[in-house]
Protein backbone atom coordinates (compact mmCIF):
# COMPACT_ATOMS: atom_id res chain seq x y z
CA UNK A 1 0.00 0.00 0.00
CA UNK A 2 1.21 3.45 -1.07
CA UNK A 3 -1.83 5.57 0.43
CA UNK A 4 -3.94 5.84 2.92
CA UNK A 5 -7.53 4.82 2.25
CA UNK A 6 -10.16 6.53 4.89
CA UNK A 7 -12.07 4.03 6.45
CA UNK A 8 -15.30 4.62 6.70
CA UNK A 9 -16.07 2.43 9.84
CA UNK A 10 -13.28 2.79 11.71
CA UNK A 11 -12.65 0.00 15.16
CA UNK A 12 -12.95 2.16 18.24
CA UNK A 13 -12.36 0.95 21.93
CA UNK A 14 -12.57 2.40 25.37
CA UNK A 15 -9.73 3.77 27.17
CA UNK A 16 -10.63 1.37 30.56
CA UNK A 17 -12.93 2.92 33.14
CA UNK A 18 -13.19 6.41 31.07
CA UNK A 19 -15.24 7.49 28.87
CA UNK A 20 -12.69 7.86 26.07
CA UNK A 21 -13.34 6.14 22.81
CA UNK A 22 -10.21 5.88 20.75
CA UNK A 23 -8.72 4.27 17.29
CA UNK A 24 -7.05 1.32 18.52
CA UNK A 25 -3.91 2.75 17.34
CA UNK A 26 -1.77 5.55 18.95
CA UNK A 27 -0.51 7.97 16.92
CA UNK A 28 3.00 9.07 18.57
CA UNK A 29 4.17 12.67 18.62
CA UNK A 30 7.78 12.32 19.35
CA UNK A 31 8.89 12.12 15.71
CA UNK A 32 7.22 15.46 15.32
CA UNK A 33 9.90 18.40 15.41
CA UNK A 34 12.33 15.52 15.21
CA UNK A 35 12.34 13.08 11.91
CA UNK A 36 9.27 15.09 10.58
CA UNK A 37 9.59 18.88 10.08
CA UNK A 38 6.11 20.60 10.19
CA UNK A 39 5.01 19.79 6.85
CA UNK A 40 5.71 16.54 7.18
CA UNK A 41 3.91 16.44 10.37
CA UNK A 42 0.93 18.19 9.08
CA UNK A 43 1.23 15.23 5.93
CA UNK A 44 0.68 12.31 8.79
CA UNK A 45 -1.48 13.86 10.86
CA UNK A 46 -4.34 14.71 8.35
CA UNK A 47 -3.26 10.91 6.74
CA UNK A 48 -4.44 9.35 10.09
CA UNK A 49 -7.05 11.51 10.46
CA UNK A 50 -8.50 10.88 7.17
CA UNK A 51 -8.46 7.35 8.00
CA UNK A 52 -10.25 7.41 11.14
CA UNK A 53 -7.56 7.80 13.56
CA UNK A 54 -8.26 10.25 16.59
CA UNK A 55 -6.00 9.50 19.34
CA UNK A 56 -2.78 11.17 19.12
CA UNK A 57 0.11 11.03 22.16
CA UNK A 58 2.83 13.73 22.45
CA UNK A 59 4.93 14.86 25.64
CA UNK A 60 6.18 18.12 26.83
CA UNK A 61 9.51 16.59 26.48
CA UNK A 62 9.37 15.73 22.80
CA UNK A 63 12.22 16.58 20.82
CA UNK A 64 14.42 18.35 23.31
CA UNK A 65 17.20 16.03 22.32
CA UNK A 66 17.58 17.43 19.04
CA UNK A 67 20.20 19.87 18.91
CA UNK A 68 18.44 22.95 18.70
CA UNK A 69 15.51 22.05 20.25
CA UNK A 70 14.48 22.99 23.60
CA UNK A 71 11.39 20.41 24.33
CA UNK A 72 7.43 20.79 23.35
CA UNK A 73 8.53 20.57 19.40
CA UNK A 74 5.70 18.15 19.58
CA UNK A 75 3.42 19.49 21.09
CA UNK A 76 3.54 23.21 19.47
CA UNK A 77 3.05 21.12 16.15
CA UNK A 78 0.04 19.73 16.97
CA UNK A 79 -1.50 22.83 18.65
CA UNK A 80 -0.69 24.68 14.87
CA UNK A 81 -2.54 21.64 13.32
CA UNK A 82 -5.32 22.05 15.41
CA UNK A 83 -5.39 25.74 14.70
CA UNK A 84 -5.45 25.14 10.67
CA UNK A 85 -7.45 22.02 10.95
CA UNK A 86 -10.60 23.26 13.05
CA UNK A 87 -10.83 19.82 14.82
CA UNK A 88 -9.37 19.77 18.05
CA UNK A 89 -12.97 18.58 19.67
CA UNK A 90 -12.61 15.30 17.43
CA UNK A 91 -9.50 14.24 18.65
CA UNK A 92 -8.23 12.62 21.75
CA UNK A 93 -5.55 14.02 22.69
CA UNK A 94 -2.71 12.76 25.34
CA UNK A 95 0.44 14.39 26.69
CA UNK A 96 2.93 13.36 29.16
CA UNK A 97 4.31 15.93 31.89
CA UNK A 98 7.51 15.34 34.13
CA UNK A 99 10.21 15.23 31.24
CA UNK A 100 10.66 19.10 30.08
CA UNK A 101 14.06 20.89 30.58
CA UNK A 102 14.22 22.75 34.31
CA UNK A 103 10.54 21.56 34.73
CA UNK A 104 11.28 17.68 35.40
CA UNK A 105 9.78 15.69 38.33
CA UNK A 106 6.35 16.02 40.14
CA UNK A 107 5.98 18.12 43.04
CA UNK A 108 2.48 19.73 42.66
CA UNK A 109 3.99 22.95 41.88
CA UNK A 110 5.71 21.89 38.78
CA UNK A 111 2.62 19.46 37.62
CA UNK A 112 0.64 23.00 37.34
CA UNK A 113 3.14 24.78 35.57
CA UNK A 114 4.01 21.78 33.46
CA UNK A 115 0.40 21.65 32.43
CA UNK A 116 -0.56 25.30 31.90
CA UNK A 117 2.57 25.15 29.39
CA UNK A 118 1.28 22.11 27.85
CA UNK A 119 -1.94 23.62 27.21
CA UNK A 120 -0.56 26.90 26.08
CA UNK A 121 1.93 24.89 23.40
CA UNK A 122 -0.98 22.77 21.94
CA UNK A 123 -3.31 25.85 21.77
CA UNK A 124 -6.35 24.41 23.92
CA UNK A 125 -8.12 24.08 26.75
CA UNK A 126 -8.29 20.91 28.30
CA UNK A 127 -5.96 17.59 27.72
CA UNK A 128 -8.13 14.83 27.34
CA UNK A 129 -5.48 11.57 29.20
CA UNK A 130 -2.45 13.43 30.92
CA UNK A 131 -0.08 11.26 31.93
CA UNK A 132 3.01 11.39 34.73
CA UNK A 133 5.86 10.63 32.10
CA UNK A 134 8.09 9.12 34.40
CA UNK A 135 7.61 8.48 38.18
CA UNK A 136 9.34 10.63 40.85
CA UNK A 137 9.67 8.59 43.71
CA UNK A 138 10.80 11.77 45.95
CA UNK A 139 7.25 12.81 46.25
CA UNK A 140 4.34 10.91 47.89
CA UNK A 141 1.68 9.38 45.74
CA UNK A 142 -0.78 11.76 48.02
CA UNK A 143 0.43 14.56 46.68
CA UNK A 144 0.80 14.03 42.87
CA UNK A 145 -2.94 12.31 42.93
CA UNK A 146 -4.07 15.38 44.62
CA UNK A 147 -2.33 17.91 42.47
CA UNK A 148 -3.86 16.17 39.29
CA UNK A 149 -7.50 15.74 40.94
CA UNK A 150 -7.29 19.59 41.54
CA UNK A 151 -6.38 19.79 37.42
CA UNK A 152 -9.84 17.16 36.75
CA UNK A 153 -11.75 19.02 39.00
CA UNK A 154 -10.03 22.59 36.88
CA UNK A 155 -11.42 21.40 33.99
CA UNK A 156 -7.77 21.70 32.32
CA UNK A 157 -7.56 17.37 32.14
CA UNK A 158 -10.48 14.87 31.52
CA UNK A 159 -8.14 11.81 32.57
CA UNK A 160 -5.09 10.47 34.40
CA UNK A 161 -2.73 8.24 33.88
CA UNK A 162 0.60 7.08 34.94
CA UNK A 163 3.92 5.87 32.69
CA UNK A 164 6.94 4.06 33.79
CA UNK A 165 5.98 3.66 37.48
CA UNK A 166 6.11 0.79 39.09
CA UNK A 167 3.62 -1.60 40.53
CA UNK A 168 4.59 -0.83 44.44
CA UNK A 169 3.54 2.77 43.33
CA UNK A 170 0.32 2.84 40.56
CA UNK A 171 -0.91 0.35 43.57
CA UNK A 172 -0.53 3.29 46.32
CA UNK A 173 -1.46 5.90 43.62
CA UNK A 174 -5.01 4.07 43.14
CA UNK A 175 -5.50 2.86 46.80
CA UNK A 176 -5.08 6.70 47.74
CA UNK A 177 -7.63 7.83 44.96
CA UNK A 178 -10.15 5.55 45.98
CA UNK A 179 -9.76 5.69 49.56
CA UNK A 180 -10.14 10.30 49.17
CA UNK A 181 -12.65 9.92 46.01
CA UNK A 182 -10.44 11.37 44.38
CA UNK A 183 -9.50 10.83 40.31
CA UNK A 184 -8.00 7.69 39.65
CA UNK A 185 -5.23 6.48 37.06
CA UNK A 186 -7.25 4.75 34.10
CA UNK A 187 -4.29 3.99 31.85
CA UNK A 188 -0.71 3.01 31.99
CA UNK A 189 2.18 3.76 29.57
CA UNK A 190 4.59 0.68 29.71
CA UNK A 191 7.42 0.05 27.47
CA UNK A 192 6.00 -3.55 26.21
CA UNK A 193 6.55 -5.06 22.54
CA UNK A 194 7.67 -8.40 21.32
CA UNK A 195 11.22 -8.08 22.38
CA UNK A 196 10.40 -6.18 25.79
CA UNK A 197 7.83 -8.26 27.88
CA UNK A 198 9.11 -8.91 31.23
CA UNK A 199 8.59 -5.03 32.66
CA UNK A 200 5.11 -5.25 31.78
CA UNK A 201 3.49 -8.70 31.94
CA UNK A 202 3.11 -9.87 35.66
CA UNK A 203 2.35 -7.46 38.47
CA UNK A 204 2.25 -4.50 36.69
CA UNK A 205 -0.39 -5.94 34.31
CA UNK A 206 -2.05 -8.14 36.71
CA UNK A 207 -2.38 -4.62 38.79
CA UNK A 208 -3.74 -2.76 35.47
CA UNK A 209 -6.29 -6.06 34.64
CA UNK A 210 -7.78 -5.70 38.77
CA UNK A 211 -8.34 -2.42 38.75
CA UNK A 212 -9.59 -1.89 34.74
CA UNK A 213 -6.77 -0.15 33.41
CA UNK A 214 -6.20 0.23 29.56
CA UNK A 215 -2.51 -0.39 28.55
CA UNK A 216 -1.07 1.91 26.06
CA UNK A 217 2.13 0.76 25.01
CA UNK A 218 5.50 2.62 23.68
CA UNK A 219 8.32 1.40 21.83
CA UNK A 220 5.64 -0.74 20.42
CA UNK A 221 7.95 -1.40 17.33
CA UNK A 222 11.14 -2.08 19.28
CA UNK A 223 12.27 1.48 17.85
CA UNK A 224 11.38 -0.41 14.38
CA UNK A 225 13.34 -3.22 14.52
CA UNK A 226 9.94 -5.09 14.20
CA UNK A 227 9.31 -3.90 10.92
CA UNK A 228 11.40 -6.55 9.50
CA UNK A 229 13.57 -4.04 8.12
CA UNK A 230 16.53 -4.64 9.86
CA UNK A 231 18.54 -8.10 8.94
CA UNK A 232 22.26 -9.23 9.40
CA UNK A 233 24.43 -7.31 6.86
CA UNK A 234 21.53 -4.69 6.40
CA UNK A 235 22.24 -1.10 6.52
CA UNK A 236 19.04 0.84 7.19
CA UNK A 237 19.38 5.28 6.91
CA UNK A 238 17.37 6.27 10.35
CA UNK A 239 17.90 8.15 12.97
CA UNK A 240 17.02 4.59 15.07
CA UNK A 241 18.93 2.38 13.11
CA UNK A 242 22.03 1.99 15.57
CA UNK A 243 19.16 1.28 18.18
CA UNK A 244 17.50 -1.13 16.27
CA UNK A 245 20.08 -2.89 14.80
CA UNK A 246 21.56 -3.64 18.59
CA UNK A 247 18.43 -6.11 18.74
CA UNK A 248 20.45 -8.49 16.15
CA UNK A 249 22.48 -9.44 18.82
CA UNK A 250 20.27 -10.72 20.37
CA UNK A 251 19.23 -14.70 19.35
CA UNK A 252 16.13 -13.92 21.02
CA UNK A 253 15.21 -11.34 18.70
CA UNK A 254 16.48 -13.17 15.45
CA UNK A 255 13.72 -16.07 16.46
CA UNK A 256 11.12 -13.14 16.59
CA UNK A 257 12.34 -11.83 13.29
CA UNK A 258 11.69 -15.57 11.94
CA UNK A 259 8.16 -16.05 13.55
CA UNK A 260 7.25 -12.32 12.26
CA UNK A 261 8.59 -13.67 8.83
CA UNK A 262 5.85 -17.06 8.95
CA UNK A 263 2.92 -15.29 10.26
CA UNK A 264 3.65 -12.10 7.40
CA UNK A 265 3.64 -14.88 4.62
CA UNK A 266 0.49 -16.67 6.27
CA UNK A 267 -1.57 -13.45 6.43
CA UNK A 268 -0.53 -10.89 3.66
CA UNK A 269 0.16 -8.41 5.94
CA UNK A 270 3.46 -6.74 6.76
CA UNK A 271 5.95 -7.10 9.85
CA UNK A 272 4.90 -4.21 11.38
CA UNK A 273 1.21 -5.33 11.26
CA UNK A 274 1.75 -8.74 12.52
CA UNK A 275 3.69 -7.07 15.91
CA UNK A 276 1.38 -4.24 16.69
CA UNK A 277 -1.60 -6.85 15.74
CA UNK A 278 -0.17 -9.19 18.42
CA UNK A 279 0.54 -6.33 21.17
CA UNK A 280 -2.97 -4.80 20.32
CA UNK A 281 -4.22 -8.55 21.14
CA UNK A 282 -2.69 -9.28 24.59
CA UNK A 283 -4.42 -8.98 27.87
CA UNK A 284 -5.17 -5.07 28.89
CA UNK A 285 -3.89 -3.31 25.86
CA UNK A 286 -6.03 -0.56 24.09
CA UNK A 287 -3.46 0.78 21.47
CA UNK A 288 -0.42 0.62 20.97
CA UNK A 289 1.64 3.50 20.16
CA UNK A 290 3.40 3.63 16.75
CA UNK A 291 4.97 6.54 14.87
CA UNK A 292 5.30 7.38 11.61
CA UNK A 293 7.76 10.12 9.81
CA UNK A 294 5.37 10.18 6.35
CA UNK A 295 1.88 9.19 5.44
CA UNK A 296 3.43 6.38 3.65
CA UNK A 297 4.38 4.71 6.77
CA UNK A 298 0.85 4.63 8.09
CA UNK A 299 -0.66 1.95 6.17
CA UNK A 300 1.08 -1.26 7.84
CA UNK A 301 0.50 0.66 11.08
CA UNK A 302 -3.14 1.38 10.69
CA UNK A 303 -3.43 -2.47 9.23
CA UNK A 304 -2.96 -3.53 12.27
CA UNK A 305 -6.18 -2.30 14.25
CA UNK A 306 -8.07 -4.70 12.11
CA UNK A 307 -6.30 -7.72 11.55
CA UNK A 308 -6.89 -10.84 13.65
CA UNK A 309 -4.06 -13.41 14.60
CA UNK A 310 -5.33 -16.57 15.16
CA UNK A 311 -4.46 -18.53 18.14
CA UNK A 312 -1.39 -20.31 16.32
CA UNK A 313 0.02 -17.33 15.07
CA UNK A 314 -0.33 -15.93 18.72
CA UNK A 315 1.21 -18.41 20.35
CA UNK A 316 3.88 -18.81 17.57
CA UNK A 317 5.00 -15.04 18.37
CA UNK A 318 4.63 -15.65 21.94
CA UNK A 319 7.07 -18.62 22.32
CA UNK A 320 9.67 -17.10 19.96
CA UNK A 321 9.56 -13.93 22.24
CA UNK A 322 9.78 -15.61 25.79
Amino acid sequence: MDSVIPNPNPPYTRIGTSDLTVYPLNLGGNVFGWTADEAESFAVLDAYAAAGGNFLDTADGYSHWVPGNSGGESEEIIGRWFASRGNRTGIVLATKIGRFPGLSGLRPETIRRAVDNSLSRLGTDWIDLLYTHFDDESVPVSDIVTTLDELVRAGKVRHIAASNISAERLAASLEFSEREGLARYVAIQPHYNLLSRDSYEGPLAELAARHGLAALPYYALASGFLTGKYRPGTAVDSARAERAADYLKDERALRVLDALDKVAAETGAEHATVALAWLRQQPTVAAPIASARTPQQLPALLASTTLELTPEQLGLLTTASA
